[in-house]
């Protein structure tokens, strides 16, 4: 049962933290996109692909302690900083699951900004489709973003960067 909530703790205990809601939904998502075995269903929404069970997932394991959730306020805006508490570092010691080291990818990702994961995932959203296709798409989806063309690329290159850093 807990199977999918120590999958998501084992990702936070080799991220360190991670900042904001959106860039937490966008690191797991890629890194699903990745074959990292998350098991959580996105749809396309506002910002991108969006689990609402990744939503739930988080907050229960807030609820259980395992996870501390910190509203912060940051240049006018409010963002939320997840950690791995102690109680969850305990708990995932308790479990053996076999996952794969993540953490290079994990932190990589923590490191862009939430604006440029949101690019990036969308891109793997459609990557069924052609780059040319793909980038269209992008634009018209993500107009409000107003994404050059350098950052079009820019994200392409990341996703081959991110294979090859996980395969």
């Amino acid at each position: 049962m807990l199977k999918e909530h120590v999958k998501l703790l084992s990702m936070f205990q080799q991220a360190g933290e991670i900042v904001g809601r959106k860039k937490l939904q966008k690191i797991v998502y890629i890194s699903k996109k990745l074959d990292i075995p998350f098991s959580e269903r996105f749809k396309f929404h506002m910002f991108g692909p969006y689990s609402e069970e990744l939503t739930l997932r988080i907050e229960e394991l807030c609820n259980l302690g395992f996870l501390q959730e910190i509203l912060e306020t940051k240049s006018g805006y409010q963002q939320y900083r997840y950690i791995l508490t102690e109680e969850g570092e305990k708990f995932l010691d308790m479990y053996n699951l076999d996952l794969p080291n993540i953490q290079p990818c994990v932190s990589s990702m923590n490191g862009q900004s939430s604006r440029f994961l949101e690019l990036v995932s969308t891109v793997l959203y459609f990557e069924e489709m052609e780059k040319e296709e793909i980038v269209e798409k992008v634009m018209t989806v993500k107009k409000k973003q107003n994404y050059t063309e350098e950052e079009m690329e820019r994200a392409f290159t990341y996703i081959e960067q991110l294979k090859s850093v996980q395969h």
